[in-house]
């Protein structure tokens, strides 16, 4: 019998796309197309930024995986959508949940008059593994998240908004999930808290091989942390690379890290530039 190289096997699964969206269109109350032939692709263990100004598309990519577009009449009407091997476009939110892919909304959505464990403990709802399983996995977010221990018993919504955002995350880890949707993370946070989520994120990521799609307007710090990186203008997809690469692309850096050089540019230079911007074309 053949020898099989099991590290490269392990390579080899590792370089599939975990998550592949293939060409999809996304239409609104049958009428309104907000998303046009978008793809990309998330890597297994892999951390993918989904970057663009207000409107681009991003949150509409993201509910379009978690399958949460029915709920404001949203529909994947072209394309499809791969997890794991598997089409999702077709379903349920709590499916998809339990195949291990979950959204963390953006602007956090706590239950405002729960406290902080039981916020938590609404994540694990689709297990069905015990509450000896249960209870380790909410030690190991609160070993992620110690504030969080601090603050196990007080109402969320009389927490800040940084412990409003782990609690959130921390929730969703409560899922068991090998993917997280993660949308809008920096929204009305300080510098200081938003570095420190990120770093979780990281650790996350290294530590317990969760992937993540970050949707960000944050592009700085969401390509300092992300390994590759897709710009969305309009419902498509512009411009994709390296997470380097596009951090210091010099179209990037003017429109989208507010970058434009030491030498401050006329009104007639920015238009030029908006002619030979290709995703403008």
């Amino acid at each position: 019998m053949p020898v099989t190289n099991s590290a490269a096997v392990a390579k080899s699964d590792e370089a599939k796309p975990f998550l592949s969206i293939n060409n999809i269109e996304v239409v609104y109350n049958h009428v309104i197309l907000v998303l046009k032939g978008v793809s990309l692709q998330v890597p297994a263990g892999g951390i993918v930024a989904l970057l663009g100004a207000n409107g681009a598309g991003k949150t509409t990519t993201l509910k379009a995986v978690s399958n949460l577009l029915h709920a404001e009449r949203g529909e994947v009407t072209k394309g499809s959508i791969v997890f794991d091997g598997a089409e999702v476009q077709s379903l349920s939110p709590n499916e998809v949940v339990q195949r291990g892919c979950i959204q963390v909304m953006e602007g956090r959505r706590c239950f405002a008059h729960l406290t902080i464990e039981d916020n938590l403990m609404t994540g694990a709802f689709t297990r069905r593994d015990g509450k000896a399983a249960i209870a380790a996995d909410l030690d190991r977010v609160y070993t992620y998240f110690p504030r969080l221990r601090e603050r196990r018993m007080s109402i969320a919504g009389y927490t800040s908004g940084g412990e409003q955002q782990m609690c959130a995350i921390g929730r969703a880890l409560m899922s068991r999930p090998r993917m997280i949707l993660l949308d809008e993370p920096s929204m009305g946070l300080a510098p200081q808290i938003v570095e420190e989520i990120f770093e979780i994120v990281r650790d996350l990521n290294r530590k317990e091989r969760v992937s993540f799609l970050l949707a960000e307007q944050n592009t700085t710090m969401a390509l300092r942390y992300a390994d590759h990186g897709y710009i969305l203008e309009n419902g498509r997809v512009v411009m994709d690379g390296e997470a380097r690469a596009l951090s210091t692309n010099e179209d990037v850096k003017e429109f989208y890290l507010g970058i434009a050089g030491d030498k401050r540019k006329s009104f007639r230079e920015v238009k030029h530039y908006k002619r030979r911007k290709r995703w403008l074309a």
